[in-house]
């Protein structure tokens, strides 16, 4: 039976470190994508992908593309939560959607939208998702779907010319 779940999985709050400061005084570009990585790390270890699974079928999952948007600065004394959901699902292919909230006041920071593959480690290749584990992340998308879509989502970068 597959779990129930419920969209967005909201993370726990987490600080940002003193290290994680830049020279402008705020949280440096580089450290938005570690608070991200810790959040959906928390989101998808409900659907069971974690060091378990790894161990357990000698397969993980890989990051392959990724689209950040910042939209308002974080400082030291802020905290944050991570709001993930799954977007899509495919044979071998996982597209994530997470916003940046400040963990108390509720506004967002980033956004940051992930294409993940699903690798078998011992060829290093990608491979198919397990029935149960595509199960869990379809399950997941299924909650996410009563959302409406992220204003975000599909982004792409460029200059547009005129």
């Amino acid at each position: 039976m597959t779990a129930t779940f419920t969209a967005p999985f909201l993370s726990p709050a987490m600080n940002i470190e003193e290290a994680w400061v830049d020279y402008n005084g705020h949280l440096n570009q580089a450290y938005y994508n570690v608070l991200f990585d810790r959040g959906i790390d928390d989101a998808l270890m409900l659907a069971g992908l974690g060091p378990d699974y790894i161990t357990a079928q000698n397969a993980s999952y890989m990051t392959v593309e990724t689209h950040v948007c910042f939209v308002r600065e974080l400082f030291q004394t802020d905290t944050v939560r991570i709001a993930s959901r799954v977007l899509d699902v495919d044979d071998k292919r996982l597209h994530l959607y997470c916003e940046m909230l400040h963990a108390t006041e509720g506004w967002l920071s980033c956004t940051s939208e992930w294409m993940f593959l699903h690798i078998d480690m011992t060829a290093r290749r990608t491979a198919p998702w397990p029935a149960g584990m595509r199960a869990s992340l379809e399950a997941m998308k299924a909650a996410a779907a009563t959302l409406p879509r992220p204003e975000r989502a599909g982004r792409s970068i460029g200059i547009r010319r005129k």
